[in-house]
């Protein structure tokens, strides 16, 4: 038996996963409406899911919208930190059912659980918060001896929820701990790549107090169900993320509700003369082949000062050699797979086409299934396709700039606009840079991703709509504000 068959046997037994869940939504499992989930480093069939049909949707969204939750702040409170204790303690088994579905290391899907409990944390002390305000009517010479106040309330409907497959458990409890801390009702369609985890999450809030009606999970085949997710009228709000083509489609489909579309990036890191060139080639290289790259904060583009970009690639270069890429399961492994064999074509491909522009291959473009090798392109000319586009895979391509208004048109010259690195000691570029980068986020000397699962997160142009994520974004994207008035 492969080491994939004995783990998933000790983690997936039968009958154990989302049993409620199912129920709740109303799915019935028949041997033709089933999912397939493969282990991407060998392509075994580690489990099935149920695929839903159209009824299923339907019938999750009414239960979902006709649930009154009555949950107290505190209850809410003991529920999200419950659910952080189970996950602690059931750390490997999600870890191993990460790795399983995904491909990921061990490595990445251990850091992925730990991010999961920082999330229910937050979400936990922020259903704490009195999210109230006040206001005194008698401001102003017509003004009146009265007070407004105003109150969060959890929205009339359901709440649909789509999550892709390169985090399966982050993502998905990035949308539910903040619906749980609102009071909300949400229906979940996870990737149909990577659901394992989102089932497990769901048991384990259940187990911790969560009413059923609160959450569904639905496994499908998005071109069969999303179009009832998206316009169903027990729905109030959508939230996506996932790939820019997808995301315009919903923006499109799901007219009137309330939309936060969290799309792609194409982030750069950009390295200054005056730079810490050993430091800014390390946060390069993590930044660019935790996940194996799938990460929509990925350092997607390194711009390099030409001064400094021999010195850079060198030591990028001597970084990326150190990685141990392979086994997902082998503890000792930096870097599994991407998440099935057409990604990594894909990625092989537009190595290809820019090494056959003229692009110059330091190290890697190697391929064996869903198996890529970490990846470095020298003098990468920014519209070409490695550059102009997404990559998201484990390809660090270095482009050379005279100075920092080239470096702001390059970083500028996408489509997208999530966020960025800065790597410069020089305060005048810094502000620069804050100021004149059409992104989300500019971190100084740390990678693009870095954030607090608390803080606002997101995007502008192609990488959204400017509508943040984090736990207390959502939080007041998932809620109505009502105001009131009183006569004192």
């Amino acid at each position: 038996m492969s080491q994939a068959s004995q783990a998933s046997q000790a983690i997936l037994k039968p009958g154990t996963i989302h049993r409620e869940a199912l129920r709740i939504a109303g799915e019935r499992v028949h041997r033709d409406r089933t999912i397939d989930v493969t282990y991407p480093y060998t392509g075994e069939v580690i489990a099935t899911v149920p695929k839903a049909t159209l009824e299923d949707v339907r019938n999750a969204l009414r239960i979902a919208r006709d649930y009154k939750p009555t949950l107290t702040r505190y209850e809410r409170y003991k529920i999200l930190m419950r659910a952080g204790e189970i996950i602690a303690s059931r750390l490997d088994e999600m870890s191993r059912t990460i790795t399983l579905e995904s491909g990921l290391s061990r490595k990445d899907s251990l850091y992925e659980v730990g991010r999961a409990s920082d999330v229910l944390l937050f979400a936990a002390n922020q259903a704490l918060v009195d999210d109230g305000q006040v206001f005194s009517c008698d401001l102003t010479h017509h003004g009146k001896s009265r007070k407004v106040y105003t109150m969060r309330e959890p929205l009339l409907g359901a709440i649909t929820a789509i999550t892709p497959f390169n985090h399966p458990l982050n993502q998905v409890i990035h949308k539910v701990a903040p619906a749980i801390a609102t009071n909300n009702r949400i229906v979940l369609k996870p990737s149909e790549k990577t659901p394992l985890t989102a089932f497990l999450l769901a048991d384990i809030l259940y187990e911790a107090g969560l009413p059923p009606q609160m959450l569904s999970v639905l496994t499908g085949d998005p071109k069969e169900i999303a179009d009832e997710l998206l316009t169903n009228a027990d729905v109030d709000l959508v939230t996506f993320t996932g790939g820019v083509p997808i995301g315009k489609y919903i923006a499109g489909k799901a007219v009137y509700k309330r939309q936060i579309l969290e799309l792609g990036g194409n982030d750069p890191i950009i390295v200054m003369e005056d730079a810490d060139v050993e430091e800014a080639a390390t946060l390069a290289a993590n930044g660019s082949y935790k996940n194996s790259g799938q990460r929509c904060t990925a350092v997607k583009r390194m711009l390099v000062h030409e001064s400094v970009a021999d010195q850079f690639v060198e030591l990028l270069v001597a970084k990326t050699r150190a990685l141990k890429y392979g086994d997902p399961m082998d503890p000792d492994t930096d870097m599994g797979t991407v998440i099935d064999e057409a990604a990594a074509r894909q990625f092989e491909a537009v190595v290809n086409e820019a090494i056959a522009a003229g692009a110059k291959l330091r190290y890697g473009n190697e391929r064996r299934g869903a198996l890529y090798s970490p990846t470095v392109l020298d003098h990468v000319d920014p519209e070409m396709t490695v550059a102009k586009h997404e990559t998201f895979g484990p390809v660090s391509p270095v482009i050379r700039f005279k100075n920092i208004d080239e470096a702001i048109r390059i970083s500028n010259g996408t489509a997208y606009g999530l966020s960025s690195a800065v790597c410069t000691n020089r305060l005048d570029y810094i502000t620069r840079f804050i100021r004149e980068l059409n992104v989300g986020s500019v971190n100084v000397r740390e990678v693009p991703g870095y954030r607090l699962e608390l803080t606002p997160f997101g995007g502008i142009k192609d990488s959204g709509l400017g509508y943040k994520e984090g736990v207390l974004e959502a939080m007041k994207s998932f809620t109505n504000t009502k105001t009131y008035s009183l006569p004192w």
